[in-house]
């Protein structure tokens, strides 16, 4: 991208959502080489977002422009509070600060009491059709993939993240300082659009994008689109700082 030249080119932190790894990414992954130098932060290895957040900046360049995706998204907003001074800008996709429920909690504590009981096999089909636009839960390819990237993960990160409980964290956003974008899909079954719009009303240098006709799993399902987005705000809000 000519606006952006070798020397200029910002490192970016890459974190995936839950039971998926660094394949997230693949279909971007050359247009985003073209923004900056990848780097993939890990969040298999810890049990909550916390840990998980200090792991990812133990192991993180010095400084950075941070894209966290669903769980990512999550961890990433802890990896801005424990260090603002090192993320240069912050993009957050198909996540929400919203506080897990108690009903939420419960319901949790009884997957990972049945995943410690049986052999992992991968996520159910009902999980994985709800991750995708409802017009793709037959795209077995898809499908495909993003069990690949879940059985590739295995039972103890699945109890991992699964125990790592997200608290509210809308009170936090209103102190982000750095250019933020807000990635959210309209079909997505998992994190809603008015989750996405309220994160955005919380951060005061936010701008929210919605893209049409995605589900949960926007860098799989609408590659082109995410990247044109990301492209734009990189040279609106990158090549300056």
């Amino acid at each position: 991208m000519s606006d952006l030249n070798s020397q200029s080119k910002p490192d970016i932190l890459l974190l995936p959502g839950f039971m998926l790894d660094a394949r997230l990414w693949n279909d971007v992954r050359a247009g985003l080489s073209d923004l900056g130098q990848l780097n993939f932060g890990d969040i298999t290895q810890d049990d909550s977002l916390e840990a998980m957040a200090k792991r990812v900046l133990q192991n993180a360049p010095p400084r950075f422009v941070l894209i966290g995706f669903s769980m990512g998204g999550y961890v990433a907003q802890w990896v801005y509070k424990f260090a603002p001074e090192r993320v240069i800008a912050l993009v957050l996709m198909n996540t929400s600060a919203h506080q897990q429920s108690e009903a939420d909690v419960a319901q949790t504590q009884a997957q990972i009491e049945l995943a410690k009981q049986y052999p992992f096999k991968g996520l159910t089909k009902r999980a994985l059709a709800n991750s995708v636009d409802p017009d793709r839960t037959g795209d077995q390819a898809l499908l495909d993939r993003l069990q690949t990237m879940a059985v590739a993960n295995g039972k103890d990160v699945f109890i991992r993240q699964l125990s790592a409980m997200r608290n509210d964290g809308y009170e936090d956003l209103q102190k982000v300082r750095c250019p933020t974008l807000i990635i959210t899909s309209r079909n997505d079954q998992m994190r809603s659009v008015a989750e996405s719009q309220l994160m955005a009303d919380r951060i005061p240098q936010s701008q929210l994008a919605i893209i049409e006709h995605s589900g949960h799993m926007t860098p799989l399902e609408k590659p082109t689109e995410l990247l044109e987005i990301l492209t734009s705000w990189f040279q609106q809000h990158i090549q300056n700082i």
